[in-house]
C-alpha cells in the first residue's frame, strides 16, 4: 500500500518509516524537512520524502488538498494537534483511504482515577495540550461511527530512545538527575515518590501503528493505549536507576511547595503536569484486538536512552 506519514522523521517516525518499508509498503514521509531521522536505516533510501510546512499550508488552506494529491492508501498523522487540523484532513480525505491512523496521548485521560486506566474510562483531561487530544478523539470517533471514516487512534505515553532526553525520576527533562543519581549524589524527590510516569520506546509506538495497519477491521472506529507493560513510580523509578548505575539509593523527599523552590520554573512545571496526571494505563485492549506487544518494559527503554546519552552527549561529565 501507499502510506503517507506525515512528521515521518520525527521520534516516531525514525522506526515507523522503516518498519514501513520493511513490511513492503511504499512510503512518503511529509515533514518541514529540517531534521534527519534520530537514527540512520537504509530504508530511508525508498522513501519519497516530500516537504511541507504543515501550519503555513493550513493557513493558505491547502495542506488537506496536498495529502490528498499524494494518492495514499492510508495516511498517518504523528503530529496533529489542534481539532481543526484533524478536520482539514477528515474533509480532504473522506472517501479517498482506506485508513487514517491518528498518533494521540494518554494525556486525554487527565488524572488516573481507576488504574489501570482503560480507554472506557471517562475523558477528564486538562491543559491546552491534552484538551485539543481529546476533542481531536471525539471528533474522529465520531466521524468513524456516524459517517465511516476509517480512523484508529493510538494513545502513547511519555515517548523514549536514543538520540533525546527521556523523563526523569523527577518528573522533568533535566539530564542532570541522571548525573547525579550515576554519581551517588542525594536526588530530592516530590513529595513521597509515589507519582506514576508511564514510559514508551518509540520503536514500540511504531509498532503500535504497524500493528493497527496490519489488523483494520479490529483497529478501525478504536482508540488505544500504546505504552509499556506497567508504568513507574518516581520513587521506583529513581532506585532501579540508582541500582543500574551501580549506586545505592539516596534519595529525599519534600512536599510540592518545598520541592518546587529546589527547581526552575520550567522544571517544576514539567513535573507538575506529569504528576497531576500520574498515568497508569492498560493495554489489555491493544494486546486483544491488534496483538500490540512492548518489547521494552518502561526501564528498558529509558536505559537505552541514557545509554545513548553517556555515549554521545557526555551525560556523566
Amino acid at each position: 500500500m501507499r502510506v503517507v506519514v506525515i512528521g515521518g522523521t520525527g521520534h516516531v517516525g525514525t522506526y515507523l518509516v522503516p518498519r514501513l518499508v520493511r513490511a513492503g509498503h511504499e512510503v512518503i514521509s511529509v515533514s518541514r524537512g529540517q531534521r534527519d531521522p534520530y537514527q540512520p536505516n537504509a530504508a530511508w533510501q525508498s522513501v519519497i520524502q516530500v516537504e511541507i510546512d504543515r501550519e503555513s499550508a493550513e493557513e493558505q488552506n491547502v495542506f488537506g488538498e496536498q495529502i490528498r494529491d499524494l494518492a495514499p492508501d492510508v495516511v498517518i498523522d504523528m503530529i496533529c494537534f489542534k481539532p481543526e487540523s484533524a478536520k482539514i484532513l477528515v474533509e480532504a480525505l473522506r472517501g479517498r483511504v482506506q485508513q487514517f491512523l491518528h498518533c494521540g496521548t494518554i494525556w486525554v485521560h487527565g488524572p488516573s482515577e481507576q488504574v489501570p486506566t482503560d480507554e472506557a474510562q471517562p475523558r477528564k483531561p486538562f491543559g491546552e495540550y491534552g484538551i485539543n487530544k481529546a476533542a481531536i478523539e471525539a471528533y474522529l470517533l465520531k466521524e468513524a461511527r456516524q459517517n465511516g471514516f476509517p480512523v484508529a487512534i493510538l494513545h502513547p505515553g511519555h515517548i523514549v530512545g536514543p538520540g533525546w532526553i527521556p523523563l526523569n525520576p523527577a518528573g522533568h527533562f533535566n539530564p542532570v538527575v541522571f548525573r547525579s543519581i550515576a554519581q551517588g549524589k542525594p536526588v530530592v524527590l516530590p513529595n513521597l515518590g509515589m507519582e506514576t510516569v508511564h514510559h514508551v520506546h518509540a520503536d514500540d509506538v511504531a509498532r503500535g501503528f504497524e500493528c493497527a495497519l496490519n489488523h483494520w477491521n479490529q483497529a478501525v472506529g478504536e482508540s488505544f493505549h500504546i505504552v509499556s507493560a506497567k508504568a513507574l513510580t518516581l520513587r521506583g523509578y529513581a532506585e532501579a536507576m540508582a541500582k543500574w548505575f551501580g549506586q545505592e539509593p539516596d534519595f529525599q523527599y519534600l512536599p510540592w511547595d518545598e520541592w518546587r523552590k529546589q527547581v526552575s520554573e520550567a522544571e517544576a512545571a514539567a513535573t507538575w503536569d506529569h504528576i497531576a496526571h500520574s498515568p497508569n494505563c492498560s493495554i489489555a485492549k491493544a494486546q486483544r484486538l491488534i496483538g500490540y506487544q512492548p518489547r521494552y518494559t518502561s526501564l528498558q527503554a529509558v536505559q537505552e536512552a541514557v545509554e545513548w546519552l553517556i555515549q554521545y552527549d557526555n551525560l556523566l561529565k
